[in-house]
């Protein structure tokens, strides 16, 4: 095979696509919920006798926080060889009422970054089921107006993924072929991890069995439970975003553990953008997860594909090939 043959095929395997990030602005994260993660990371670092504030820590958060129509993700995904990446809408306006936007509002700003970045991200739209009739009718907008290729849900906010509130949602969900990726394990103190264990997910994945479930951090929080959920539950899958929560030697443990568990035909990767800017930009995260030597390397071709692409390719392709 001549050289440029063989380059682009290396290229075309190394195609990656980011299936969970954020939009960088405060505009969409309530004050409650950053004061909240900030408190973790003020008592890790009182722990090893480093001084540090929650007000400087909070300052160094916000200052990565800047990027509110995402042209330096868009910078950043160049720089990494992202092609695409899913952005993830969560629904904290129910539960923490500090919020700079209403659920709409956000949503709406999220549509603005689809337009003004054509073909560099899709959006999975998130809306508390609490909110009733009102929020059932903002999602089926999000998906048939906007164009919204996913439901988001934060099950810490206060409620069950297979609470029957939600079933209206997957319902929309299987009309259009579109699937749902849910917040497993903890996350900021303001917040109950009570209703975040993936075997919650399990009656709706029975029930809805055409709609495609996405536990997200799959490969850091309840790791057993959810491999063993997508080993045996065909419309299960997981991510692997928030691996940077790890120490160095841990992020390759949990990722190794996560691509052993014979389901890579349901693994997807995910940087969790901007949650780690402090630790690295977006080459950094890829590079990590793709580097000779490094988690990936005893994957064949076909494994990393999945992974890097193929699996959420095949996932947002459900909805194209609707009738």
């Amino acid at each position: 095979m001549p050289d440029r043959e063989l380059e682009e095929q290396e290229q075309a395997e190394m195609r990656v696509i980011d299936a969970h990030s954020h939009i960088a602005s405060v505009e969409h994260i309530p004050k409650s919920f950053i004061e909240g993660a900030v408190a973790n990371m003020v008592a890790a670092f009182e722990a090893q006798g480093l001084p540090v504030t929650s007000r400087k820590l909070t300052d160094m958060f916000l200052q990565k926080m800047q990027d509110p129509l995402c042209d330096e993700l868009v910078a950043e995904m160049d720089a990494a060889g992202v092609e695409k990446t899913v952005l993830l809408v969560a629904d904290f306006t129910y539960a923490l009422k500090d919020c700079a936007l209403t659920i709409e509002e956000s949503l709406r700003k999220h549509r603005a970054v689809l337009e003004r970045h054509p073909g560099r991200f899709e959006v999975f739209g998130g809306v508390d089921p609490r909110w009733g009739k009102d929020g059932l009718a903002l999602f089926e907008r999000s998906v048939v107006e906007y164009g919204f290729r996913g439901l988001k849900l934060y099950p810490p906010c206060g409620y069950s993924p297979s609470d029957r509130a939600l079933f209206p949602f997957y319902e929309i969900c299987a009309q259009h072929r579109i699937p749902v990726l849910m917040h497993t394990g903890p996350t900021s103190a303001a917040l109950s991890f009570s209703t975040s264990n993936p075997w919650l997910v399990d009656e709706a994945a029975h029930t809805f069995p055409t709609v495609n479930f996405i536990l997200a951090h799959g490969s850091v929080n309840f790791t057993d439970e959810c491999a063993m959920m997508c080993r045996f539950r065909p419309n299960v899958f997981l991510d692997v975003s928030a691996f940077q929560t790890l120490s160095q030697l841990g992020m390759e443990v949990a990722l190794k553990r996560t691509f052993t568990q014979g389901i890579n035909h349901k693994v997807l990767f995910g940087t969790d953008w901007p949650v780690f800017r402090m630790q690295g930009d977006q080459k950094t995260f890829v590079e990590f997860a793709t580097a000779e030597g490094g988690p990936m390397d005893d994957l064949n071709d076909s494994e990393k594909c999945l992974i890097l692409h193929g699996n959420i390719e095949r996932i947002l392709s459900k909805r194209d090939k609707k009738d």
